[in-house]
Order: C-alpha cells, then structure tokens, then sequence
C-alpha cells in the first residue's frame, strides 16, 4: 500500500485509536501476566505513547478500552481459564490501580473511556460499535494486548461490523512474540491492513 493510500485510509476525520487494556493490571508494574506486561514494555507501549499526541492533534479520535469487575465476580465471566487467572491476580475493581488507565497515556480530555466486565473484547463487552458511529468511524487503529486473544477478539469483530483495520504491528504485543508474530502473518494480515508505527505517524503529521 502506497503512502497516500494508507493516509486516506487513516484520515482523521473517520478514524479513531483503539487502546486494549493498557492499564495497570494487565501492563502495569503489578501486572497478572508479568510475561505479557514485559513483552508489551519492550516495543508496544513506547509506540503507543508516540502514536497518541500525534493522532490527537490531527483528530483522530481516542477510545481506550479498560477491563474491570466487582470483587464478588458478580456479572463477569467464569467459563475459562483466563477469567480464573483473572481472579487470582491483581485486583480490577472500579477506581482500582489494576482497573485504570497508565497515566502515560491519558486520558486526555477528548479521548473516551469505555469499561467492560464481560466478554474477551470492547466490541462485544461495551457500547464500542455504537460509540464509534456516533462518532462517524469507519477506520479502526488497534493497539495494546493481546494478541493471544483480546486484539484478535477486536480485529474479527470490527471487520464483521464493516469497519476498515488497519494494524500496527508494533503498537500490539503478545506471547511468546513468536506467536504474535504469526499470528499477524498468517490470520490478521488477511483482514487488517498491517503497517507500523512509523507509518501512521508519517500519516498524521
């Protein structure tokens, strides 16, 4: 894809940031999974931090996606490992360390938080797609982790949805990178638009 192909794609006016659980229970220094905070640490979250003042100030939109539930349980998922991991780990309970946004990343006052307490995903587990109409979104910048589950969840259903992809390679994490490296090769590259960080950047600015 050409430079002026990939700038239309993102332009603006009908694009929004994605963020995926970049918070201090999935990436943050007391994370549950150490090993995915550590893999997110290396390349993802700096990314990530360069790509959202520059999408800001051209207007793109802003859409971090946090993950939360009561400390009972009560409403969230119990029918897989992972929410059993979930558990056990650090707290995400509202207005929590683990259930809030790192600071490095804002929020900023025109970006928008949406929480869920169910689901592998934001497009399924909040008002997302309703969201991002409203907003006039039709191209959608995935970032965060994982992409063991949480970005394949989000990709899969923003492309049923009608909404153009396009990926960051280096804006995602997952574990072993091996695996996420693969799997952006050989399933998310058939769906998404697969570019880097440095090319959105040379878009936006």
């Amino acid at each position: 894809m050409s430079a002026r192909d990939l700038a239309d794609l993102v332009a603006p006016a009908h694009t929004a940031i994605v963020t995926q659980e970049l918070q201090g229970a999935v990436v943050g220094a007391a994370a549950g999974l150490p090993a995915l905070a550590q893999e997110a640490r290396r390349t993802a979250l700096p990314n990530i931090g360069a790509l959202l003042p520059v999408a800001r100030a051209a207007g793109v939109r802003i859409v971090h996606c946090l993950v939360w539930r009561r400390e009972d349980g009560l409403g969230s998922n119990h029918n897989a490992a992972l929410f059993a991991l979930g558990r056990r780990s650090v707290a995400v309970t509202p207005g929590s360390e683990g259930a809030t946004l790192l600071p490095e990343f804002g929020p900023e006052p025109t970006d928008l938080v949406l929480n869920r307490q169910h689901g592998l995903g934001p497009m399924g587990g909040t008002d997302l797609d309703s969201v991002l109409r409203n907003l006039g979104i039709r191209t959608i910048v995935p970032v965060g982790v994982s992409l063991n589950i949480a970005i394949p969840n989000l990709v899969m259903d923003a492309v049923n949805a009608a909404y153009d992809v396009v990926l960051p390679r280096d804006a995602v994490a997952g574990i072993p990178r091996e695996y996420g490296d693969a799997l952006i090769d050989n399933t998310l590259a058939l769906i998404t638009t697969v570019t880097t960080t440095e090319k959105l950047l040379a878009a936006w600015r």
